[in-house]
């Protein structure tokens, strides 16, 4: 497929192949997807990556990497059936771990027939250089049936930029963490300083 086409997907279980060829010097790469409604997340919990493996609906499954004598796969199993109604899009996503796309051969999303094993789509990211995160692909509806279209939208800013795109939050848990510890000992400096002040 070319960069911006589309083609119907039936809807079933589908596996998602994130694949590249490996080799010395080439950084590891990783498979996500988020769930949109009118573009964005309706939480953080519509974004399925290897953290957090599985979408709650059980439509979207991170199942993992394999290599294949140096080419290698980062597998989403993607149900469509099992897709809330409220979900118009999925993303398909890939980011890269110690490097730049440009540094990695071969980069390719391919669709896959779950059950049969038969390939339904495939497209071959064209030209990267500087990218650190790539919407590769999406399902999209369109007249009560699924499509799959080409993207190949680049990103210099990593996971991080992508997901801040469609609407995730990413400094949340990190901030999150700390406020939810308060009986740390660290903490308790900066408490005695705060009640002096009303009286």
């Amino acid at each position: 497929m070319s960069k911006g086409s589309n083609t119907p997907v039936p809807t079933t279980a589908l596996r998602v192949e994130l694949g590249w060829r490996s080799g010395p010097g080439v950084p590891d790469a990783d498979a996500s997807a988020l769930l949109l409604v009118n573009g964005k997340v309706r939480s953080d919990g519509d974004f399925v990556f290897y953290n957090q493996p599985s979408h709650s609906s059980g439509a979207v499954r991170h199942e993992g990497k394999q290599d294949a004598g140096g080419r290698v796969t980062d597998s989403l199993l993607v149900d469509l059936a099992r897709v809330e109604p409220a979900i118009e899009t999925v993303i398909l996503a890939a980011s890269s771990d110690g490097g730049r796309f440009g540094q990695v051969p071969d980069l390719c999303i391919e669709v896959r027939d779950a059950a049969q094993n038969t390939v339904v789509a495939r497209f071959d990211n064209p030209g990267a250089t500087v990218e650190t995160a790539f919407v590769l692909g999406e399902f999209y509806r369109r007249q009560g049936a699924w499509k799959f279209r080409a993207v190949g939208q680049g990103y210099d800013t990593g996971l991080e930029g992508l997901a801040t795109d469609y609407g995730i939050s990413v400094d949340e848990p990190q901030q999150a963490a700390p406020a939810a510890a308060p009986p740390a000992t660290p903490a308790a400096p900066a408490r005695p300083a705060a009640p002096p002040a009303p009286p």
